[in-house]
């Protein structure tokens, strides 16, 4: 299924924002990693909970009507509500369990038995777009590296991770567009090949002698490379270490949450692992748990030699540590080099052109650049992305815009839907790795200043406020699989589809979206984040 063609066809929904939605989900699954199955990316993360619920999912939103609300729980419909033309068209909640229920063994339980599905941060709402989601994030945490630690810029400079797969996928090509040398080790030759056929990585071998010998030329000459190497990471950066390399900066990106459908053993292949899974998944959890084990302590004896290193928000180090590994010596990406920009609610936007037409998404990047010379992070990365990031199902433009800039852009957009400038809707979102999105002690709230990691009121609050601002999608998720229990988050979809209704929705859910996101770093006590709400003109208590 192609969702280019498919945009091409013509409506089939009864509104363009029900269309609209509809393609959101069809372009989720173009990106998946095992799209059979419904899988998206990270092992387990979910479109919809079964095809019988895909099923039943694309035909109430062919049906749905602008006066009504489908209910989607963990990724199957339960029914359509009469609400309201200011209501959102869908709400959903995935994976949420009661607190002491929030455990991976009876998620696990629950998931077999057909009554759950984990939707990640972007799957299970219909709101991924493939690696280039992540490969601003990727990209704006290693310029952020290299502006600390290296004089603003990687080259000549080795970046040694692991894992290729619907995230870890962003890696070898952000570590290009920030003029780094890229070695990543994968473990499934599917992923490698899929990876060099999108363009996000250039070259692969089995080889750790031609691997190591690829990068230090490509060091040597400082010249942007990517490099896959087929091999456990458990397994091939011991023995990276054993040579002596001693890595610029290392970091990771398996599925190190996910004992059970994620992290392979060491010694192991793919196969091997759910062959193990079927038979004993207890040994198998025990060996990839060990296998993690040794994979960090090769981190920190490469922080020890002088590495820059940092976890990805993998759970890695938690994982690492049930074996007794001091891993939380590694820093967390978020609070060294994200948080700042959190602040000022800066965070990941993006737009998909619902029409497939690459010339929409050609003409926001005009605009973007147009009318936000003073972001920074618009100025780098819009020129950069038209180099490097190929587009592959619906068009589409990840871009981090701050508080106030979102609706601006997002009202621009919609006036260029009416006046035909743009050939049709243009779906707004983000990923829950934002400001006011998400709760996750181990990652984007990890060491608050007043010591609310773990309060989830936020992305909760998130919810409604979007919710009720007429945002046509809005999701509450929890953590699935091995992420159960260690977070909260929220998503949000909003359409502008030229119409004076969609004005009025964008300016007052996008307000709210990234409101709640600076008053949020703003009461756990940034100043930072309480200058840019007083300077927001938004109410606030604090």
């Amino acid at each position: 299924m192609v969702i280019a063609d498919i945009a091409h066809q013509g409506p089939r929904c009864r509104g363009p924002r029900q269309e609209t939605l509809l393609r959101m989900l069809e372009n989720t699954l173009t990106h998946a990693e095992r799209p059979d199955d419904l899988i998206v990316y990270a092992g387990l993360a979910k479109a919809a909970r079964d095809h019988a619920a895909l099923k039943l999912v694309t035909e109430a939103l062919l049906s749905l009507e602008e006066h009504e609300t489908l209910v989607v729980q963990s990724g199957k419909p339960i029914g359509v509500f009469p609400t309201g033309t200011r209501a959102p068209l869908v709400v959903m909640a995935n994976s949420n369990l009661v607190g002491r229920w929030a455990t991976s063994e009876h998620f696990y339980e629950l998931e077999r038995r057909g009554l759950i599905a984990w939707g990640g941060y972007t799957a299970g709402d219909w709101q991924y777009i493939g690696s280039q989601g992540i490969v601003q994030g990727t990209y704006q945490t290693l310029t952020a590296v290299a502006d600390e630690h290296f004089g603003g810029d990687l080259a000549g400079r080795l970046v040694v991770t692991a894992g290729l797969g619907g995230m870890g996928g962003a890696q070898p090509l952000a570590t290009v567009m920030a003029d780094g040398v890229a070695l990543c080790v994968e473990v499934d030759p599917d992923r490698i090949e899929k990876r060099i056929d999108s363009g996000y990585l250039e070259r692969a071998t089995e080889s750790i002698d031609e691997a190591v010998a690829w990068a230090r030329e490509a060091m040597a000459a400082r010249t942007a490379a990517s490099i896959g190497l087929l091999g456990n990471a458990a397994d091939v950066l011991p023995e990276l270490r054993e040579r002596g390399l001693v890595p610029d900066v290392v970091t990771d990106q398996t599925a190190a949450h996910d004992l059970m459908y994620g992290y392979v053993p060491s010694g192991m292949t793919p196969a091997e692992a759910a062959a193990l899974r079927e038979s004993d998944p207890d040994e198998l959890t025990r060996r990839a748990r060990a296998s993690i084990a040794t994979h960090v302590e090769c981190m920190l004896a490469w922080q020890d030699a002088g590495a820059v290193v940092f976890e990805y928000g993998n759970n890695l180090r938690a994982q690492a540590a049930e074996n007794g590994v001091d891993a939380f010596r590694i820093p967390i990406f978020i609070e060294r080099y994200i948080r700042p920009l959190f602040c000022r609610g800066l965070g990941p936007f993006r737009w998909v052109a619902a029409s497939g037409e690459q010339a929409d998404i050609d003409l926001i990047d005009t605009m973007v650049v147009r009318e936000f010379p003073g972001n920074a992070l618009v100025q780098r990365w819009i020129p950069t992305a038209q180099k490097y990031v190929r587009q592959a199902g619906l068009p589409s433009r990840i871009s981090w815009l701050a508080h106030g800039e979102r609706a601006r852009l997002a009202l621009l957009v919609n006036e260029a839907v009416r006046s035909g400038e743009l050939h049709g809707p243009v779906a707004f979102t983000r990923d829950h790795l934002d400001a006011g999105g998400v709760a996750q002690p181990l990652r984007e709230t990890e060491n608050m200043p007043d010591g609310s990691d773990a309060v989830s009121d936020w992305p909760l609050l998130n919810a409604l406020l979007t919710a009720g601002s007429g945002a046509d999608l809005v999701a509450i998720h929890a953590g699935g699989g091995g992420y159960a229990g260690y977070m909260q988050s929220a998503g949000v979809t909003l359409v502008a589809d030229g119409t004076a209704a969609a004005d009025e929705r964008i300016t007052a859910a996008l307000t709210a979206d990234t409101g709640i996101g600076i008053m949020r770093y703003a009461d756990a006590g940034y100043e930072a984040a309480a200058d840019a709400v007083r300077a927001s003109g938004l109410r606030w208590f604090g």
